[in-house]
């Protein structure tokens, strides 16, 4: 399963950068993500500032590389947008 294309694998982890129209929206997608990741006990890095969101997914037991657990999170955080 590979990746959405709005999502760029690098340094051994998936990246994705959110804009959202403000810091409301951005904390409720990030509560939507919290709640899926912690479904999959599987949990991002990520960041926020304001309306931006920055999530890196990669897998920490597989040695800090993607896998498709990390793929199927990114798949499921897209569809949170659609």
């Amino acid at each position: 399963m590979g990746a959405t294309p709005d999502w760029e694998e690098r340094d051994g982890a998936l990246h994705r950068h959110f804009e959202f129209a403000d810091f409301s929206e951005a904390f409720g997608f990030m509560t939507r993500v919290a709640l899926l990741a912690e479904a999959r006990d599987h949990h991002p890095d990520w960041s926020n500032s304001w309306n931006k969101v920055d999530i890196t997914l990669t897998t920490h037991a597989a040695g800090s590389a993607v896998t498709d657990n990390d793929r199927e999170l990114a798949a499921a955080i897209d569809e949170l947008l659609s």
